[in-house]
């Protein structure tokens, strides 16, 4: 059975994780995404990676929260890997000589060819480069994930309130800034479910009378797909109101604690291992 991709919904239960300030979480997201950026090398991609593996431990997030792959992107990721392949690059390797018998390829098993090739060069730094990258999007999705995952929504809107809180002296909107990104996060699930709902809903009703074209079919799920939008917005915005406005969502007081201090030193030590390799 395909598992799905669940984002911004936390795994229950309590964890060290957990516990964590969200800023804190934010706040070391950026700074592993700002370092893979800068140095995107095997041994940085590889501690990171680590360091994920060690968070979702300690989170006790199960294996069931990894999505299944779609066979398609197998398919896109073996078609994209034998291209880098023939674009070459160091390491390479020779192979060879080579020649062509009756109907075979053999490597120099005597007799009369009737082809010779000779020595074959083969270069797999693209694909070594091809791999880098693939490994880099998985680390970022990985801590991506891990942090939606031990991240309440509604932790987020003071959390970014409190560390966009200097920005407030130039007279900018941080409030309506914090509560967007944090509403954009809440509606992210909630609009998965119902584009789903709207799928199966779809697959259920019975064949029209008349087939429309897949532009009409297009356009038609591009409609319920903004009114259910529409309405899902209008309950937020009324839910907002009645709690008492953006300010009284992102005011929430919320402190450092000698956790957040432990997340800060074990990223700080990632960084000069970082240096250090």
């Amino acid at each position: 059975m395909r598992r799905q991709l669940m984002l911004m919904r936390p795994v229950p239960g309590p964890s060290p994780i957990h516990n964590l300030w969200a800023g804190t979480k934010l706040v070391i997201v950026l700074a592993i995404s700002i370092l893979l950026t800068i140095a995107p090398t095997w041994p940085v991609i590889g501690l990171t990676a680590g360091l994920i593996v060690l968070a979702a431990a300690l989170a006790h997030i199960p294996p069931s929260c990894i999505p299944s792959v779609p066979r398609g992107i197998w398919i896109v990721v073996v078609i994209g890997s034998i291209f880098t392949v023939a674009n070459g690059g160091a390491p390479e390797f020779t192979v060879g000589p080579i020649t062509i018998g009756s109907s075979i390829f053999s490597v120099d098993t005597g007799g009369s060819p009737l082809l010779n090739l000779g020595q074959i060069t083969v270069g797999i730094g693209g694909f070594l480069d091809f791999l880098r990258i693939s490994a880099l999007g998985l680390v970022l999705l990985g801590l991506g994930a891990v942090t939606s995952w031990t991240t309440h929504v509604a932790d987020i809107a003071p959390a970014v309130a409190k560390l966009l809180r200097p920005l407030r002296l130039l007279r900018l909107p941080v409030d309506e800034w914090a509560v967007t990104i944090a509403l954009a996060f809440r509606m992210f699930p909630m609009l998965a479910d119902e584009f789903r709902l709207l799928a199966a809903a779809r697959r259920l009703q019975p064949p029209p009378p008349v087939r429309l074209s897949r532009r009409a079919e297009a356009v038609e799920m591009c409609t319920a797909a903004m009114v259910v939008a529409l309405r899902r917005a209008t309950e937020m915005a009324d839910a907002i109101t009645a709690r008492g406005g953006p300010g009284r969502i992102s005011a929430v007081p919320q402190r450092l604690r000698w956790a957040d201090g432990l997340a800060f030193a074990v990223v700080i030590g990632l960084f000069g291992l970082t240096f250090a390799v």
